[in-house]
């Protein structure tokens, strides 16, 4: 389970934020006002590791690889999740940066909702899972790794006596340099082939809005979610469990959040406190569910952050 509390003092010395909010609509931008050091590495260990950790142990299990303290097998060199390829690294961080952002910002995430990350789903990373497996095998078989289908995060919120009254689905996307034209082909699609630069251009609308007003409710990463309370808890999660499974098998929604987290480095031309993310409800977005966007924006160089922060995990 999931039972780190986020590093709130290391993330304000990290991100200078600026927020808007309205309704049901938030846009939240995050820039790093200083250069990543080993003490902000420090502080982000303990999240990332909670985060990792389910799967961590699902994905050794499978590989057979011990990972209790006691154990008196021979220890793997290839760990889970340091081993993934860079970019899979940074779209786990994006995806980590989902919950960190949920759990450590309530009150101005639009909802001003108490949010609650019991576990991350990246045991669901099924090609991660592939990847991690056969490396054990033959640590030669290096290759990408594609991403996981589905939300890429799942909070929940509880009453007072554990049941589920709101739920918030992410959706995160890294980029190594995040730009206008990035960001449009992100939420709106990309631009289909053969058209004149001088029409007005149609895009493919498969980006993130047709995403979001197709979606499921409940999506199916609730009931993933349900699964592992199942498996990992004592009766902590009792009645949240019940909920979720009441609002599938007898399709009563519970009411819903989309959270899209776009991160990446600045471009060099960009402005300070410049938004790339709209900072009112897009016409695009046609779902009747909140929504919060955040925008990420690190110094040049600073994906090597991730690097290090992977590298350091369980060491």
């Amino acid at each position: 389970m999931h039972t780190c509390a986020p590093p709130s003092q290391a993330l304000n010395a990290w991100l200078a934020g600026l927020y808007v909010h309205a309704n049901r609509f938030g846009h939240l931008l995050l820039e790093a006002n200083a250069p990543h050091t080993q003490i902000l590495v420090d502080a982000l260990r303990p999240y990332f590791e909670s985060a990792h950790l389910d799967a961590r142990e699902v994905f050794h299990e499978d590989a057979g690889l011990d990972l209790h303290p006691d154990a008196t097998g021979p220890v793997s060199p290839i760990q889970y999740p340091g081993c993934l390829p860079p970019i899979t690294l940074r779209g786990l961080f994006g995806e980590v940066m989902l919950g960190l952002v949920s759990e450590a910002y309530p009150a101005i995430i639009v909802g001003q909702h108490a949010w609650k990350v019991p576990v991350f789903l990246f045991r669901f990373h099924e090609d991660a899972a592939d990847y991690f497996y056969d490396l054990q095998q033959n640590p030669n078989r290096i290759r990408q790794v594609i991403g996981r289908h589905g939300d890429d995060f799942i909070g929940l919120c509880l009453d007072a006596e554990g049941f589920v009254i709101r739920f918030i689905a992410g959706e995160a996307k890294w980029r190594e340099t995040i730009q206008p034209s990035v960001v449009n082909n992100l939420l709106l699609g990309n631009l289909l082939p053969n058209q004149p630069n001088s029409a007005v251009r149609t895009r493919a609308n498969d980006g993130i809005w047709n995403d979001l007003n197709t979606a499921s409710n409940p999506p199916r990463g609730l009931r993933q979610m349900q699964r592992i309370l199942e498996e990992r808890t004592n009766g902590d999660y009792q009645n949240a469990i019940i909920s979720i499974d009441r609002a599938i098998t007898q399709r009563n929604p519970i009411p819903r959040t989309n959270l899209v987290l776009i991160a990446g480095e600045a471009a060099p031309t960009r402005a300070p406190h410049s938004c790339l993310m709209p900072v009112q409800i897009p016409p695009e977005y046609t779902s009747n569910d909140d929504l919060q966007l955040v925008e990420i924006v690190l110094r040049p160089g600073d994906d090597q952050m991730i690097d290090l922060l992977y590298q350091s995990l369980w060491t």
